[in-house]
């Protein structure tokens, strides 16, 4: 029997699609995806109800969710990330059942561990042959890895590949195999690739930036981590990738080549590897169109599940071979947890994604923000929702100063040492508030519209309506 459809809605009837299922997909594709839109659209038309959506991430792209969630296709949404219109409709109460948040890893762990099923994962393949070998280096919508997808394929009761580039039997290299893919069906377009795009591309020029990467070097420096073999992951942003800018010269004058980047990948971190500042990049999703082309033609640069990326049940997990992660937030507090799920009116923007993973794993957990964003201060009493807890937090890194765990004096004797401008938490609230003033507290429902779930699958905190 082939497992070749000649429709999507073919796909979906050999796939046993019925209401109440669970279904899954992948967000390599990010703001391009169009998999998750036809697949909901094309559930509606055939009445099915009741769907619980398991998505790793949530974006503004998919905006059309609103209205399947109005009209009772899907009831129950389960994620990493959520923004956009969606993440608003959302913290306006729009569905019935929290949404449930995880981490990179928690959801790896969920699933692999049968707390949650996966009736159909539905993976949108930019490259696959007729019997179901998959990957994401070849095709007009190429994303590079697909390692949040792994877990999805080897755990779900029934895979079937959504392609827009189907070739000869057998598709090389496989990163999922023809033994996890049920059906395959070939779609005009899966999305587009230049949605994958995260954050910026390029560093920050904004001096506020510049001097926060800056101090987050240095204290890398003053650690006494930055040796032979170093580890590191960072973000996306402008300010992210000033650091790893101001790595390299620290890098370069200690004869040091760091071990491995990892996380989403960018094109500053291949620079990194094709210039010899690291040996190896482990990538479990790409963040620009550079990071793309450099897993499909480097060695070096490696493709990872969600598995080995984050999941604290796995045997072994890359977050713990971690010298040092640089992180971003919407607020922290004086804790040093770290909200990155909502910002400072309580509407949810964001989601953990591998922020607490990372933070648990690496032996150096770094917060990089400004001391004030949009007249508001970064540092507060309590943040709105714990998404990191401080407990795995170690430094806290802004333009006006630095602020280390109390737990880790040691850290904080050395970077006072190295004459950086270290102050008590409490002491960067007051200076923020000296400027912003003191902010009010904001009411919020009483309607729980999402739980935050920590990466071993306890409950982390939950999140308000705004209003009811």
């Amino acid at each position: 029997m082939t497992k070749l459809k000649s429709t999507l809605r073919s796909a979906l009837e050999a796939a046993g699609l019925t209401s109440g299922m669970t279904v899954s997909f992948h967000h390599h594709l990010r703001n391009g995806d169009h998999v998750l839109n036809m697949v909901l659209d094309e559930a509606a038309a055939m009445g099915i109800k009741n769907l619980t959506l398991q998505a790793s991430s949530i974006f503004p792209v998919h905006a059309p969710l609103i209205g399947h969630i109005q009209s009772g296709v899907v009831t129950g949404i389960e994620t990493a990330y959520m923004s956009g219109p969606v993440a608003d409709a959302i913290s306006h109460a729009l569905l019935a059942r929290p949404v449930v948040f995880r981490s990179h890893g928690g959801r790896a762990q969920a699933i692999a561990s049968g707390r949650v099923h996966i009736d159909i994962a539905f993976i949108a393949a930019p490259c696959a042959d007729c019997a179901g070998n998959l990957n994401g280096l070849y095709g007009p919508a190429a994303c590079g890895s697909l390692g949040y997808a792994f877990t999805d394929a080897r755990y779900a009761d029934c895979v079937v590949a959504i392609t827009d580039h189907l070739v000869p039997y057998p598709a090389a290299p496989a990163s999922i195999d023809e033994t996890q893919v049920d059906y395959v069906v070939q779609v005009p377009c899966i999305g587009d690739p230049g949605g994958i795009v995260s954050g910026t591309t390029s560093v920050t020029r904004d001096p506020v930036g510049l001097r926060i990467a800056e101090y987050a070097a240095q204290v890398m420096a003053s650690s006494g981590l930055l040796q032979e073999g170093f580890s590191f992951q960072t973000g996306a942003g402008g300010a992210s990738l000033a650091v790893t800018e101001y790595l390299k010269p620290l890098l370069r004058a200690r004869g040091i080549t760091a071990g491995f980047g990892m996380g989403g990948i960018t094109g500053a971190m291949v620079d990194m590897l094709e210039n010899g500042y690291v040996r190896s990049l482990l990538d479990v999703q790409c963040f620009d169109l550079r990071a793309v082309a450099s897993i499909r033609d480097n060695p070096a640069h490696q493709e990872i599940p969600a598995l080995r990326y984050a999941a604290p049940i796995a045997r072994g997990s890359a977050v713990d071979q971690l010298s040092c992660v640089v992180l971003g937030a919407t607020e922290i507090d004086v804790d040093f947890n770290v909200n990155v799920h909502t910002d400072s009116s309580g509407v949810i923007l964001g989601g953990s994604g591998g922020h607490s993973d990372t933070a648990a794993g690496a032996q150096l957990t770094m917060i990089v923000a400004p001391l004030m964003r949009a007249r508001l201060p970064i540092v507060v009493d309590r943040v709105g929702c714990i998404s990191t807890p401080g407990s795995t937090v170690d430094v806290l890194v802004t333009q006006r100063g630095i602020a280390v765990h109390p737990a880790r004096r040691e850290l904080r004797d050395a970077l006072v040492a190295a004459h950086l401008p270290v102050y008590d938490i409490h002491a960067l609230r007051d200076m923020a508030r000296r400027i912003t003033g003191t902010p009010a507290v904001l009411p919020h429902g009483h309607r729980v519209v999402g739980v935050v779930e920590y990466r071993d699958g306890s409950l982390l905190d939950q999140i308000f309506a705004l209003d009811e």
